[in-house]
């Protein structure tokens, strides 16, 4: 059997209240190859209110990840070229 590597140094790098903000950090993170573990109370989803700390959700990656992360969700929103249909592909 293969190992597996248990993950106890987590470090949170973003709190956002509720689940589905959280859901879209984590899509950007793991895009990137960053793994994630969302930590929250198990009643503010099934309940479904987000007061009080019920929705936080705090966004979390192993300590050797915290760099990266950080630096992911710090960068400036890119625009422009990188987000256009190439040239050739419009072309009859």
């Amino acid at each position: 059997m293969g190992r597996q590597r248990r993950v106890t140094d987590l470090v949170t790098v973003y709190v956002v209240q509720g689940l589905l903000r959280a859901n879209v950090i984590r899509g950007a993170l793991e895009s990137a190859g960053i793994p994630v573990v969302l930590k929250y109370e198990s009643v503010g989803p099934v309940i479904g209110i987000t007061v009080n700390g019920l929705g936080r959700v705090e966004v979390q990656v192993p300590a050797e990840w915290e760099s990266e992360a950080r630096d992911l969700l710090n960068a400036e929103p890119r625009t422009g070229e990188i987000f256009s249909v190439p040239p050739d592909v419009t072309k009859d």
